[in-house]
Protein backbone atom coordinates (compact mmCIF):
# COMPACT_ATOMS: atom_id res chain seq x y z
CA UNK A 1 0.00 0.00 0.00
CA UNK A 2 1.21 3.57 -0.87
CA UNK A 3 1.84 6.19 1.92
CA UNK A 4 0.93 9.39 0.96
CA UNK A 5 3.99 12.21 0.42
CA UNK A 6 3.80 15.65 1.18
CA UNK A 7 5.42 18.09 -0.55
CA UNK A 8 6.25 21.77 -0.60
CA UNK A 9 3.35 22.40 -2.27
CA UNK A 10 0.63 21.69 0.17
CA UNK A 11 2.04 24.42 2.74
CA UNK A 12 2.54 26.82 -0.17
CA UNK A 13 -1.04 26.66 -1.00
CA UNK A 14 -1.80 27.65 2.46
CA UNK A 15 0.32 30.70 2.35
CA UNK A 16 -1.42 31.41 -0.85
CA UNK A 17 -4.95 30.99 0.30
CA UNK A 18 -4.27 32.96 3.28
CA UNK A 19 -3.07 35.26 0.88
CA UNK A 20 -41.74 34.57 -19.29
CA UNK A 21 -43.54 37.91 -18.93
CA UNK A 22 -42.68 41.36 -20.20
CA UNK A 23 -40.51 42.75 -16.98
CA UNK A 24 -41.85 46.38 -16.04
CA UNK A 25 -40.19 49.06 -17.20
CA UNK A 26 -39.28 50.71 -13.44
CA UNK A 27 -36.78 48.65 -11.22
CA UNK A 28 -38.59 47.05 -8.56
CA UNK A 29 -36.62 45.87 -5.32
CA UNK A 30 -37.96 43.01 -2.81
CA UNK A 31 -35.90 40.99 0.00
CA UNK A 32 -36.54 36.94 0.22
CA UNK A 33 -38.61 35.51 2.44
CA UNK A 34 -36.32 33.62 4.06
CA UNK A 35 -33.44 34.42 6.37
CA UNK A 36 -30.30 32.83 5.39
CA UNK A 37 -29.35 29.79 7.59
CA UNK A 38 -27.40 27.00 6.58
CA UNK A 39 -29.52 23.93 5.32
CA UNK A 40 -30.30 22.37 8.63
CA UNK A 41 -28.64 18.89 9.32
CA UNK A 42 -31.40 16.66 9.63
CA UNK A 43 -32.83 13.42 8.73
CA UNK A 44 -29.98 12.09 11.38
CA UNK A 45 -27.17 13.14 9.83
CA UNK A 46 -23.85 12.05 11.27
CA UNK A 47 -21.85 14.87 12.07
CA UNK A 48 -22.57 17.46 14.35
CA UNK A 49 -21.61 21.03 14.61
CA UNK A 50 -18.12 21.18 16.97
CA UNK A 51 -17.31 18.07 16.01
CA UNK A 52 -13.48 16.70 16.38
CA UNK A 53 -13.53 14.02 14.09
CA UNK A 54 -10.78 11.37 13.22
CA UNK A 55 -10.70 9.30 10.09
CA UNK A 56 -8.94 5.96 10.71
CA UNK A 57 -8.54 3.36 7.98
CA UNK A 58 -5.38 2.29 5.68
CA UNK A 59 -3.72 3.73 2.93
CA UNK A 60 -7.14 4.86 1.12
CA UNK A 61 -7.72 6.79 4.35
CA UNK A 62 -4.11 8.22 4.21
CA UNK A 63 -4.32 9.12 0.41
CA UNK A 64 -5.97 12.61 1.99
CA UNK A 65 -9.01 12.30 -0.63
CA UNK A 66 -12.24 10.95 0.10
CA UNK A 67 -11.63 12.58 3.98
CA UNK A 68 -10.30 15.97 2.22
CA UNK A 69 -13.45 15.91 0.40
CA UNK A 70 -16.00 15.52 3.59
CA UNK A 71 -14.35 18.07 5.06
CA UNK A 72 -14.45 20.01 2.15
CA UNK A 73 -18.27 19.30 2.19
CA UNK A 74 -18.56 20.15 6.44
CA UNK A 75 -16.49 23.35 5.97
CA UNK A 76 -18.25 24.61 2.77
CA UNK A 77 -21.78 23.52 3.86
CA UNK A 78 -21.29 24.37 7.42
CA UNK A 79 -19.01 27.67 7.98
CA UNK A 80 -19.62 28.38 11.48
CA UNK A 81 -19.68 24.39 12.47
CA UNK A 82 -16.06 24.95 13.93
CA UNK A 83 -14.95 21.23 13.37
CA UNK A 84 -11.49 19.62 13.83
CA UNK A 85 -10.25 17.07 11.58
CA UNK A 86 -7.57 14.89 11.94
CA UNK A 87 -6.74 11.67 9.87
CA UNK A 88 -4.98 8.52 11.55
CA UNK A 89 -4.77 6.08 7.86
CA UNK A 90 -1.72 3.61 7.61
CA UNK A 91 -0.71 2.20 4.63
CA UNK A 92 -1.16 -1.15 4.62
CA UNK A 93 -3.22 -1.43 8.01
CA UNK A 94 -5.98 -3.73 8.76
CA UNK A 95 -8.48 -4.16 11.52
CA UNK A 96 -6.38 -5.43 13.63
CA UNK A 97 -3.94 -2.82 13.45
CA UNK A 98 -6.86 -0.31 14.01
CA UNK A 99 -7.58 -2.16 17.02
CA UNK A 100 -4.37 -2.10 18.90
CA UNK A 101 -3.72 1.72 18.38
CA UNK A 102 -7.59 2.79 18.72
CA UNK A 103 -6.53 4.18 21.87
CA UNK A 104 -3.34 6.35 21.53
CA UNK A 105 -4.38 7.42 17.82
CA UNK A 106 -8.04 7.94 18.12
CA UNK A 107 -9.08 7.94 21.86
CA UNK A 108 -6.14 9.92 23.10
CA UNK A 109 -6.77 12.61 20.22
CA UNK A 110 -10.24 13.16 22.29
CA UNK A 111 -12.34 12.66 19.35
CA UNK A 112 -16.87 13.24 19.36
CA UNK A 113 -16.62 11.39 16.10
CA UNK A 114 -14.60 8.67 14.35
CA UNK A 115 -14.88 7.06 10.30
CA UNK A 116 -13.56 3.68 10.15
CA UNK A 117 -12.88 1.86 7.06
CA UNK A 118 -11.06 -0.97 7.44
CA UNK A 119 -10.68 -4.64 5.04
CA UNK A 120 -9.36 -3.31 1.51
CA UNK A 121 -6.36 -5.18 3.11
CA UNK A 122 -8.12 -7.50 5.81
CA UNK A 123 -9.48 -9.82 2.92
CA UNK A 124 -5.86 -10.80 1.71
CA UNK A 125 -6.77 -10.00 -1.92
CA UNK A 126 -7.98 -13.27 -2.84
CA UNK A 127 -10.61 -16.11 -2.23
CA UNK A 128 -12.60 -15.60 1.14
CA UNK A 129 -11.18 -16.59 4.04
CA UNK A 130 -12.67 -17.57 7.16
CA UNK A 131 -10.11 -16.94 9.58
CA UNK A 132 -9.18 -14.06 8.53
CA UNK A 133 -12.75 -12.98 8.30
CA UNK A 134 -13.24 -13.87 11.89
CA UNK A 135 -10.38 -11.75 13.20
CA UNK A 136 -11.34 -8.64 11.16
CA UNK A 137 -14.88 -9.20 12.73
CA UNK A 138 -13.80 -9.59 16.21
CA UNK A 139 -11.31 -6.36 15.65
CA UNK A 140 -13.69 -4.19 14.27
CA UNK A 141 -16.11 -4.68 17.17
CA UNK A 142 -13.21 -4.04 19.50
CA UNK A 143 -13.32 -0.56 18.03
CA UNK A 144 -17.11 -0.20 18.11
CA UNK A 145 -16.49 -1.67 22.15
CA UNK A 146 -14.18 0.86 22.53
CA UNK A 147 -15.61 3.58 21.19
CA UNK A 148 -19.02 3.21 22.85
CA UNK A 149 -16.70 2.73 26.37
CA UNK A 150 -15.42 6.13 25.44
CA UNK A 151 -18.63 8.13 24.40
CA UNK A 152 -17.12 8.63 20.13
CA UNK A 153 -19.79 8.40 18.00
CA UNK A 154 -18.67 6.24 15.15
CA UNK A 155 -19.37 6.10 11.24
CA UNK A 156 -18.49 2.70 10.54
CA UNK A 157 -18.26 1.46 6.81
CA UNK A 158 -17.38 -1.45 4.28
CA UNK A 159 -14.07 -0.39 1.80
CA UNK A 160 -14.81 1.04 -1.70
CA UNK A 161 -15.26 -2.10 -4.38
CA UNK A 162 -12.56 -2.90 -6.19
CA UNK A 163 -12.27 -1.93 -9.92
CA UNK A 164 -12.28 -5.45 -12.31
CA UNK A 165 -11.10 -2.98 -14.81
CA UNK A 166 -7.46 -1.83 -13.60
CA UNK A 167 -7.41 -5.10 -11.00
CA UNK A 168 -5.79 -8.38 -12.32
CA UNK A 169 -7.98 -10.32 -10.14
CA UNK A 170 -10.44 -8.34 -9.29
CA UNK A 171 -13.41 -10.32 -10.67
CA UNK A 172 -12.32 -12.97 -7.52
CA UNK A 173 -11.77 -10.05 -4.79
CA UNK A 174 -14.53 -7.90 -5.54
CA UNK A 175 -16.79 -10.77 -5.05
CA UNK A 176 -14.55 -11.63 -2.17
CA UNK A 177 -15.30 -8.22 -0.47
CA UNK A 178 -19.42 -8.95 -0.39
CA UNK A 179 -19.11 -11.78 2.08
CA UNK A 180 -15.93 -10.45 3.61
CA UNK A 181 -17.65 -7.21 4.76
CA UNK A 182 -21.23 -8.97 4.77
CA UNK A 183 -21.04 -8.66 9.12
CA UNK A 184 -20.49 -5.20 9.45
CA UNK A 185 -23.66 -4.30 8.94
CA UNK A 186 -25.23 -6.51 11.95
CA UNK A 187 -22.08 -5.16 14.31
CA UNK A 188 -22.97 -1.59 13.74
CA UNK A 189 -26.53 -2.20 14.25
CA UNK A 190 -25.61 -3.87 17.63
CA UNK A 191 -23.42 -1.17 19.00
CA UNK A 192 -25.82 1.56 17.73
CA UNK A 193 -23.56 3.35 15.05
CA UNK A 194 -24.06 4.87 11.65
CA UNK A 195 -23.12 1.89 8.62
CA UNK A 196 -22.34 2.88 5.44
CA UNK A 197 -22.36 0.13 2.95
CA UNK A 198 -19.64 2.10 0.67
CA UNK A 199 -18.49 -1.53 -1.25
CA UNK A 200 -22.44 -1.74 -2.75
CA UNK A 201 -22.78 1.48 -3.63
CA UNK A 202 -19.22 1.92 -5.22
CA UNK A 203 -19.74 -1.81 -7.07
CA UNK A 204 -22.50 -0.08 -8.14
CA UNK A 205 -21.18 3.05 -9.64
CA UNK A 206 -18.03 0.57 -11.06
CA UNK A 207 -20.58 -1.68 -12.71
CA UNK A 208 -21.99 1.53 -14.69
CA UNK A 209 -18.78 2.45 -15.50
CA UNK A 210 -17.89 -1.30 -16.81
CA UNK A 211 -20.80 -0.62 -19.49
CA UNK A 212 -20.42 2.37 -20.80
CA UNK A 213 -16.42 2.88 -20.39
CA UNK A 214 -15.34 -1.00 -20.22
CA UNK A 215 -11.58 0.00 -21.33
CA UNK A 216 -11.58 2.48 -18.35
CA UNK A 217 -10.94 5.70 -20.80
CA UNK A 218 -12.91 7.67 -18.92
CA UNK A 219 -14.01 6.91 -16.04
CA UNK A 220 -11.21 5.92 -13.44
CA UNK A 221 -11.86 6.20 -10.21
CA UNK A 222 -9.11 3.69 -8.69
CA UNK A 223 -5.94 3.70 -10.97
CA UNK A 224 -4.32 0.52 -9.62
CA UNK A 225 -7.69 -0.95 -8.86
CA UNK A 226 -8.52 0.14 -5.10
CA UNK A 227 -6.53 3.26 -4.38
CA UNK A 228 -8.15 6.21 -5.00
CA UNK A 229 -7.66 9.33 -7.69
CA UNK A 230 -9.38 12.14 -7.59
CA UNK A 231 -12.54 10.97 -9.06
CA UNK A 232 -12.46 8.09 -7.04
CA UNK A 233 -12.00 10.45 -3.45
CA UNK A 234 -15.24 11.90 -5.07
CA UNK A 235 -16.74 8.69 -5.74
CA UNK A 236 -16.12 7.69 -1.84
CA UNK A 237 -16.69 10.56 -0.39
CA UNK A 238 -20.34 11.12 -2.21
CA UNK A 239 -21.13 7.56 -0.94
CA UNK A 240 -20.36 8.36 2.75
CA UNK A 241 -21.72 11.48 3.18
CA UNK A 242 -25.65 10.84 1.13
CA UNK A 243 -24.83 7.16 3.37
CA UNK A 244 -24.75 9.28 6.85
CA UNK A 245 -27.72 11.68 5.50
CA UNK A 246 -25.75 14.75 4.63
CA UNK A 247 -28.04 17.61 3.25
CA UNK A 248 -28.47 18.06 0.28
CA UNK A 249 -29.38 21.53 -0.34
CA UNK A 250 -26.66 24.43 -0.58
CA UNK A 251 -29.05 26.82 -0.95
CA UNK A 252 -31.78 28.21 -3.04
CA UNK A 253 -33.35 30.93 -4.61
CA UNK A 254 -36.80 31.81 -6.77
CA UNK A 255 -37.25 34.92 -8.61
CA UNK A 256 -40.78 35.40 -9.83
CA UNK A 257 -40.83 37.98 -12.48
CA UNK A 258 -44.72 38.45 -13.03
CA UNK A 259 -45.43 39.16 -9.00
CA UNK A 260 -41.86 40.64 -8.42
CA UNK A 261 -41.40 38.15 -5.37
CA UNK A 262 -38.05 36.56 -4.42
CA UNK A 263 -38.34 33.13 -2.12
CA UNK A 264 -35.30 31.36 -0.77
CA UNK A 265 -33.91 28.66 1.40
CA UNK A 266 -30.52 29.14 2.89
CA UNK A 267 -29.68 32.69 1.36
CA UNK A 268 -31.26 36.05 1.08
CA UNK A 269 -32.05 38.26 -1.66
CA UNK A 270 -31.94 42.38 -1.89
CA UNK A 271 -31.87 44.93 -4.67
CA UNK A 272 -34.25 42.89 -6.75
CA UNK A 273 -34.58 44.75 -10.12
CA UNK A 274 -36.14 43.86 -13.18
CA UNK A 275 -33.97 45.30 -16.14
CA UNK A 276 -36.46 47.06 -18.85
CA UNK A 277 -34.14 44.96 -21.37
CA UNK A 278 -35.79 41.70 -20.27
CA UNK A 279 -33.26 40.35 -17.35
CA UNK A 280 -33.16 40.74 -13.81
CA UNK A 281 -30.87 41.73 -11.19
CA UNK A 282 -30.34 40.75 -7.34
CA UNK A 283 -27.97 40.45 -5.04
CA UNK A 284 -27.88 36.71 -3.29
CA UNK A 285 -26.13 36.81 0.51
CA UNK A 286 -26.18 32.77 0.95
CA UNK A 287 -25.39 31.04 3.86
CA UNK A 288 -22.84 28.39 3.00
CA UNK A 289 -20.52 27.72 -0.54
CA UNK A 290 -21.00 24.90 -2.77
CA UNK A 291 -17.91 22.45 -3.00
CA UNK A 292 -15.95 23.55 -5.06
CA UNK A 293 -16.40 20.79 -8.31
CA UNK A 294 -12.75 20.52 -9.85
CA UNK A 295 -12.57 19.67 -13.33
CA UNK A 296 -11.09 16.08 -12.36
CA UNK A 297 -14.13 15.45 -10.76
CA UNK A 298 -16.26 15.48 -13.44
CA UNK A 299 -15.92 11.95 -15.17
CA UNK A 300 -17.94 11.22 -11.85
CA UNK A 301 -20.87 13.22 -11.96
CA UNK A 302 -22.76 10.37 -13.98
CA UNK A 303 -22.00 8.13 -11.24
CA UNK A 304 -22.71 10.31 -8.34
CA UNK A 305 -26.11 11.57 -9.30
CA UNK A 306 -24.72 14.37 -10.86
CA UNK A 307 -24.33 15.76 -6.97
CA UNK A 308 -28.05 16.54 -7.17
CA UNK A 309 -28.07 15.12 -3.69
CA UNK A 310 -25.00 16.95 -2.04
CA UNK A 311 -24.01 20.30 -3.93
CA UNK A 312 -27.71 21.86 -5.05
CA UNK A 313 -26.94 25.35 -5.20
CA UNK A 314 -29.81 26.72 -6.77
CA UNK A 315 -31.67 29.27 -9.12
CA UNK A 316 -35.10 29.60 -10.54
CA UNK A 317 -36.45 32.59 -12.75
CA UNK A 318 -40.05 32.71 -14.10
CA UNK A 319 -41.65 34.75 -16.07
CA UNK A 320 -38.52 35.49 -18.53
CA UNK A 321 -39.48 35.67 -22.51
CA UNK A 322 -38.61 32.74 -24.37
CA UNK A 323 -35.00 32.70 -25.41
CA UNK A 324 -31.27 32.40 -24.22
CA UNK A 325 -29.91 34.02 -21.05
CA UNK A 326 -26.27 34.71 -19.34
CA UNK A 327 -26.19 34.12 -16.02
CA UNK A 328 -23.00 36.28 -14.52
CA UNK A 329 -21.97 36.57 -10.77
CA UNK A 330 -19.91 39.91 -9.57
CA UNK A 331 -19.46 40.18 -13.95
CA UNK A 332 -18.17 37.41 -14.34
CA UNK A 333 -20.87 34.95 -16.89
CA UNK A 334 -20.86 31.26 -15.34
CA UNK A 335 -23.85 30.00 -17.82
CA UNK A 336 -26.10 30.11 -20.46
CA UNK A 337 -29.64 28.66 -20.10
CA UNK A 338 -32.79 28.77 -21.94
CA UNK A 339 -35.94 30.64 -20.80
CA UNK A 340 -37.27 27.45 -19.94
CA UNK A 341 -34.41 25.64 -17.90
CA UNK A 342 -34.28 29.10 -15.78
CA UNK A 343 -38.16 28.72 -14.98
CA UNK A 344 -37.63 24.89 -14.09
CA UNK A 345 -34.37 25.62 -11.72
CA UNK A 346 -30.50 24.85 -12.75
CA UNK A 347 -27.93 24.03 -10.19
CA UNK A 348 -24.90 26.45 -10.31
CA UNK A 349 -22.81 23.91 -8.39
CA UNK A 350 -21.19 21.95 -10.28
CA UNK A 351 -19.96 25.18 -12.88
CA UNK A 352 -16.20 24.77 -12.06
CA UNK A 353 -15.66 28.65 -12.17
CA UNK A 354 -16.77 32.18 -11.31
CA UNK A 355 -16.40 34.02 -8.14
CA UNK A 356 -18.55 31.76 -5.76
CA UNK A 357 -16.46 28.52 -7.26
CA UNK A 358 -13.37 30.50 -6.80
CA UNK A 359 -13.95 31.37 -3.24
CA UNK A 360 -14.92 27.93 -2.36
CA UNK A 361 -11.69 26.09 -4.01
CA UNK A 362 -9.36 28.83 -2.10
CA UNK A 363 -11.26 26.94 1.06
CA UNK A 364 -10.03 23.60 -0.58
CA UNK A 365 -6.51 24.55 -1.10
CA UNK A 366 -6.11 25.99 2.37
CA UNK A 367 -7.55 22.74 3.58
CA UNK A 368 -5.14 20.67 1.53
CA UNK A 369 -1.83 22.94 2.77
CA UNK A 370 -3.16 22.73 6.49
CA UNK A 371 -3.75 18.96 5.58
CA UNK A 372 0.57 18.40 5.54
CA UNK A 373 0.44 20.00 8.71
CA UNK A 374 -2.10 16.96 10.10
CA UNK A 375 0.19 14.31 8.64
CA UNK A 376 2.87 15.50 9.54
CA UNK A 377 2.08 15.79 13.34
CA UNK A 378 0.59 12.41 12.83
CA UNK A 379 3.50 10.63 11.38
CA UNK A 380 6.34 12.59 12.92
CA UNK A 381 4.50 12.52 16.55
CA UNK A 382 1.84 10.48 17.39
CA UNK A 383 3.03 7.77 16.05
CA UNK A 384 6.96 8.23 17.66
CA UNK A 385 7.88 5.64 20.28
CA UNK A 386 10.66 5.67 22.25
CA UNK A 387 10.86 2.32 24.66
CA UNK A 388 13.47 3.03 26.82
CA UNK A 389 15.17 0.43 28.79
CA UNK A 390 15.01 0.65 32.50
CA UNK A 391 18.57 2.26 32.76
CA UNK A 392 17.40 5.25 30.65
CA UNK A 393 14.02 5.67 32.13
CA UNK A 394 15.12 9.25 33.15
CA UNK A 395 15.36 10.37 28.90
CA UNK A 396 12.02 8.27 28.41
CA UNK A 397 10.22 10.23 30.90
CA UNK A 398 11.61 13.80 29.57
CA UNK A 399 11.13 12.02 25.86
CA UNK A 400 7.49 11.59 26.80
CA UNK A 401 7.49 15.31 28.23
CA UNK A 402 8.65 16.48 25.23
CA UNK A 403 6.25 14.88 22.73
CA UNK A 404 3.26 15.75 24.74
CA UNK A 405 4.25 19.47 24.73
CA UNK A 406 5.27 18.65 20.63
CA UNK A 407 1.79 17.45 20.10
CA UNK A 408 -0.07 20.24 21.49
CA UNK A 409 2.68 22.85 19.65
CA UNK A 410 1.56 21.06 16.29
CA UNK A 411 -2.44 21.18 17.29
CA UNK A 412 -2.06 24.77 17.98
CA UNK A 413 -0.56 25.29 14.70
CA UNK A 414 -3.60 22.91 13.24
CA UNK A 415 -6.04 24.78 15.31
CA UNK A 416 -4.56 28.24 13.38
CA UNK A 417 -4.62 26.97 10.02
CA UNK A 418 -8.09 25.81 11.01
CA UNK A 419 -9.59 28.82 11.83
CA UNK A 420 -7.74 30.51 8.20
CA UNK A 421 -10.05 28.18 6.70
CA UNK A 422 -12.83 28.82 8.04
CA UNK A 423 -12.49 32.72 7.53
CA UNK A 424 -12.57 31.61 3.66
CA UNK A 425 -15.04 29.78 4.22
CA UNK A 426 -17.88 32.74 4.97
CA UNK A 427 -19.78 32.99 1.83
CA UNK A 428 -20.04 37.31 0.71
CA UNK A 429 -22.97 38.80 -0.74
CA UNK A 430 -22.64 38.63 -4.54
CA UNK A 431 -24.74 40.17 -7.68
CA UNK A 432 -26.46 38.17 -9.74
CA UNK A 433 -27.68 39.27 -13.45
CA UNK A 434 -29.44 37.64 -15.71
CA UNK A 435 -29.17 38.81 -18.92
CA UNK A 436 -30.74 37.94 -22.54
CA UNK A 437 -27.21 36.07 -24.23
CA UNK A 438 -25.96 37.93 -26.98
Amino acid sequence: MTRLLLTTTLLAALASALLAADPPKAAVTATATATAAPAPAGNGFFFKPGDRIVFLGDSITEQYQYSTYIELYLTTRFPDGKFTFLNAGIGGDTANGGAGRFKTHVLDEKPTAVTINFGMNDGGYGKFNPGANKNFVEKTEAMLKMAKDAGVRVALMSPNAVDRRNKSNGAEYVVTQKQFYAPLKGLAEKYGDAFVDQYAITKAATDRMEEVDPMAKKAVPYPDGFHTAPPGGLLMAHAILTGLHAPAAVSNVTIDLTSNKADATGATVSDLSNDPGGGVSFTRTDAALPLPVQKDWLPMLPYTNELKDLNDYGLAVKGLKDGNYSVSIDGVVVGTFSAKDLASGINLGNIPSGPVFDQANKVFQAIQAKNGLVHQRFRGVVMFQFNAPDWLKDVGETVAARKTAELAKRMEQIDAAQAEVDKLAKPHPRKFEIKPAK
